[in-house]
């Protein structure tokens, strides 16, 4: 209620005015009951088999097909014509051979014959080629229809009721159309129904069980013209699981997409169902998988706060929250918000002065996440900026920073968090977009490795075999050995001498009690790498255990390097005072490298990129000891 005056009634006015409303709808909600029955979603689910076995009907037989099928002119005028051909060789007496004729070859005797034997070599090869379209239709029939899904985990059920206003593009005015339904890479095909405009198919389809709930459901209807055509769309659709609910989904009539079917007006009558055979331990057996990925404890949210987000983009009951920042959306100007991680969707709400802004999209969308360096303008934060596959998330452009060819880009930054931010992220992304085959080596490989605590390295160097592959008592104390991972002077000089170009670093931030992090990035000169890379790295400085000097880890990423993308290099150095205390440290360096995938001469790669990181190292040193002896 707007008051536009003041009053000292405003309490007592606002509790009579909602009293009034809620029984004001309660009567109208008992006088709905007299005349409607209410839906309830779990009497709909619970009904479930009711609905499924009324589809079960008989399949028509192969001759009524048959029959269906070859009732047409074609057929019937080759068959008279062939019965003709038949009597006519009964009745006349065989020619004596001339002209060119063999006496195993017998050539057309006049203009007309050749013609009449043109005409039936014509038809008798449109004939064969119907009776081959038929055959492979059969061989199509039902190919899915019946088989029952396998597993434990999310169970998706589809049946196919009928279609309305199928695009014909037969010349006979109509089409042979069958339907294929597509989910995490998994697809089941109908039947083909001939010569129908608004086929009947009553066809049951089950989905294997999957570990994570599904998005979308992708649904085409395909012409059937014969096993060597090109095949013909008639439309297509795809149902978002996260705009329905269960009520919806349990009938539902979807308008295919496409020139043919947008102009007939296609639709498919669909009666969808998503159940779950692991009971309420879906979102504790979720967020232990993320665990591994995320390297950090995740918690489940409170029933109130899922609540609360579902509602607040309009979501159904099995989607629940993972986490949620405090970030600012980069369009224009900077926009302060929250935004909200779930397993399915990334979302983004902000309400400012009263003007909202929310959108979402799905985590399948996002084609590619990339971390921007530090600018004025993110007011020193690196941005996380996000770039859709094209002709995706439309329903969130009006969030989106840039539109390139089709493909959004949404930027966020100025997290209170970052690295958390962006692992988290990164591990939901890759956990949707990843094939089954490359999740199922990733968890075999996660399962050897114990979860890391908030207590742990984020970098995740424990995991990693490590080698010393460099130690040298340095005549430097520790205090000017570590400014070469300060940002200053003597930073910006070793990495010149080292063949680093465009070199860009972050100030180093606490990531958790006495450890901090910074991220830099940088190229290589042509005479490092002829092929002239890109470096991004993570590093953290912690010290050391006996407080006797400091420990620096490093995660290195090589871009626009062949194989760059399948390995990481960690780099450890370990800078000690050497006792007496004097001006001289022990520097040791340990080398590892993680291989994200697997690729023939391993060996070889790690050898010579080995050879290359002590080089540099050596050159490192040197240039340290100079700069101090200069000073």
């Amino acid at each position: 209620m707007n008051f536009l005056q003041g009053t000292m009634m405003k309490g007592i006015i606002e509790n009579g005015a909602r009293q009034g409303i809620k029984e004001s709808f309660e009567q109208y909600a008992s006088l709905l009951s007299e005349i409607i029955n209410p839906v309830d979603s779990k009497a709909l689910g619970s009904n479930k088999e009711q609905v499924l076995a009324s589809l079960h009907v008989k399949p028509p037989s192969d001759w009524k097909l048959a029959v269906q099928h070859f009732a047409n002119f074609t057929v019937v005028s080759s068959i008279c014509m062939g019965l003709y051909v038949l009597v006519h060789i009964w009745l006349a007496r065989p020619s004596a051979i001339q002209g060119l004729e063999l006496f195993w070859l017998d050539l057309p005797d006049s203009i007309s014959e050749f013609i009449v034997c043109s005409v039936m070599v014509l038809q008798g090869e449109r004939l064969m080629r119907m009776i081959l379209r038929f055959m492979q239709a059969r061989i199509k029939k039902g190919s899915n229809h019946g088989i029952k899904a396998q597993g434990d985990g999310w169970f998706l059920t589809v049946a196919l009721v009928e279609g309305i206003n199928i695009a014909a593009v037969d010349s006979s005015g109509s089409s042979d159309p069958y339907v294929v339904f597509t989910c995490k890479g998994k697809t089941r095909t109908s039947s083909i129904k001939f010569k129908k405009s608004d086929p009947q198919w009553n066809e049951i389809f089950e989905f294997d069980a999957m570990d994570e709930l599904p998005s979308v459901l992708d649904v085409k209807v395909y012409d059937f013209d014969g096993p060597f055509d090109e095949i013909k769309s008639l439309g297509h659709a795809e149902i978002n699981f996260l705009k329905y609910n269960k009520s919806d989904l349990a009938d539902l009539w979807i308008p295919l997409q496409g020139k043919l079917a947008q102009a007939c007006r296609s639709k498919l009558h669909l009666r969808v169902f998503l159940d779950n055979s692991r009971g309420g331990n879906v979102v504790r057996e979720y967020l232990s998988k993320m665990e591994k990925e995320v390297g950090r404890k995740m918690n489940v949210r409170s029933p109130q706060t899922n609540l609360a987000f579902q509602k607040l983009f309009g979501l159904p009951p099995e989607e629940f929250l993972i986490n949620d920042f405090t970030c600012h959306l980069k369009r224009k100007m900077p926009l302060q918000g929250r935004l909200f991680l779930s397993a399915r969707i990334i979302g983004f709400h902000t309400n400012l002065f009263g003007h909202q802004t929310k959108f979402f999209f799905l985590w399948e969308d996002i084609e590619d996440i990339q971390i921007v360096p530090p600018t004025l303008s993110s007011m020193g934060s690196p941005i996380i900026v996000m770039t859709l596959r094209p002709g995706r998330g439309m329903d969130a452009q009006h969030g989106a920073k840039t539109k390139e060819d089709g493909r959004l880009k949404f930027r966020f930054q100025s997290f209170v968090s970052f690295n958390i931010a962006h692992r988290t992220i990164m591990a939901l992304w890759k956990a949707r977009s990843l094939s089954p085959e490359q999740r199922v080596q990733i968890i075999e490989e996660s399962e050897a490795k114990s979860i890391q605590t908030d207590e742990s390295s984020s970098l995740g160097l424990d995991d990693v075999s490590m080698s010393e592959v460099y130690a040298s008592a340095l005549s430097v104390p520790v205090s000017f050995f570590m400014e070469v991972f300060s940002g200053g002077i003597l930073d910006h000089r070793v990495m010149e001498k080292a063949g680093c170009l465009n070199y860009f670093y972050t100030p180093w931030e606490s990531e958790k009690g006495d450890v901090y992090e910074r991220h830099i990035r940088y190229k290589f000169d042509k005479n490092i790498s002829c092929y002239r890379g890109e470096v991004t790295s993570t590093q953290q400085r912690s010290t050391l255990s006996d407080k006797n000097g400091w420990l620096v880890e490093e995660v290195m990423t090589l871009h626009g390097i062949p194989l760059g993308d399948n390995f990481n290099l960690h780099l450890r150095y370990q800078i000690e005072d050497l006792p007496p205390k004097s001006k001289r440290c022990m520097v040791r360096v340990y080398f590892g490298i993680t291989w994200l995938k697997s690729t023939t001469n391993q060996k070889r790669i790690t050898k010579n990129i080995m050879k290359n990181m002590q080089d540099r190292l050596k050159t490192i040193f040197c240039v340290v000891e100079r700069e101090f002896a200069a000073r």
